[in-house]
């Protein structure tokens, strides 16, 4: 059993490294504050802020900022923007793709309340949620599979994994998106099951998205270095956070089966992820 180390994660040699900690702990701690309004707002009447969508955008791009900068504790700047560029250039062609023909997550039309179009049909939003998304996801697979992470299987278990939770954190942001936010809207299909108006077909394309995502991502995200693998709790503190976020909001409109599918997967993804990271 080895000691967790939850501050001391070796730093990377380029210039975005020397950043340095100080910087990073300023993008968590402004997340952590955007994050108490956002969450306000889901239980408390602000009428200076009743309409303003800027909250919750300015969660999402300091979600994004606070991930990239933990990310690049243990990996290369350029890495880092490698992989994030890639998530967010095959995220934005699919969605681009799904907007025009309805797949491969189903009939979605995007609301005002998401935020102004990038080019059309794509949102600016939906790159910067798939790189907190998936990079979040990843980082938590591997707290729960680092028991196993010198088996041959262990990269795909990772990719894996951090499809299933992606699936997971989505079943808790659709219903948070269509029933509290009014991001989006679903439309109908010819099958009969939905998850709060959001197709079953949907949560399938989301895994399958998210094995192609990390297929061309993965390179860039491996440590060439040869270090001692130290666990890093950023990437589950973020996941739970955003999820509390969700049952947050769901529980405010009494959503109570969305609040307990949130509640499980939360409970079960942080006992595999804690029990991993002590390993």
């Amino acid at each position: 059993m080895h000691r967790v180390a939850l501050n001391k994660v070796p730093l990377g040699t380029d210039r975005f490294s020397t950043l340095g900690e100080p910087v990073r702990r300023v993008l968590f701690g402004l997340f952590l504050i955007q994050f108490a309004l956002v969450w306000a707002r889901l239980l408390l009447p602000l009428p200076l802020l009743a309409n303003a969508r800027w909250p919750d955008g300015l969660l999402l791009v300091l979600a994004a900022a606070t991930t990239v900068a933990a990310l690049a504790r243990r990996l290369p700047g350029q890495n880092v923007m490698l992989a994030s560029g890639i998530i967010a250039v095959i995220s934005g062609g699919v969605q681009c793709l799904n907007s025009s023909s309805g797949i491969p997550f189903g009939p979605c039309d995007f609301a005002d309340n998401i935020g102004q179009e990038l080019f059309h049909p794509l949102r600016w939003a939906v790159p910067l949620l798939w790189i907190v998304v998936v990079l979040t996801s990843r980082g938590v697979a591997r707290l729960m599979l680092r028991p196993w992470r010198k088996t041959r299987s262990y990269g795909y278990w990772v990719i894996g994994v951090t499809a299933a939770l992606v699936v997971l954190f989505d079943l808790g942001l659709e219903p948070f998106a269509t029933r509290v936010k009014d991001f989006w809207i679903w439309h109908p299909t010819k099958l009969p099951f939905d998850w709060y108006s959001t197709p079953w077909v949907n949560f399938v394309g989301r895994g399958v998205m998210a094995v192609l995502i990390l297929a061309f991502a993965t390179p860039s995200l491996i440590n060439k270095k040869h270090s001692k693998s130290v666990s890093d709790y950023h990437p589950l503190i973020l996941w739970l956070l955003l999820n509390g976020l969700f049952a947050t909001g769901l529980a405010a409109k009494q959503l109570w089966p969305a609040v307990a599918v949130i509640g499980g997967g939360s409970l079960v993804v942080t006992v595999f992820a804690v029990r991993g990271a002590r390993w």
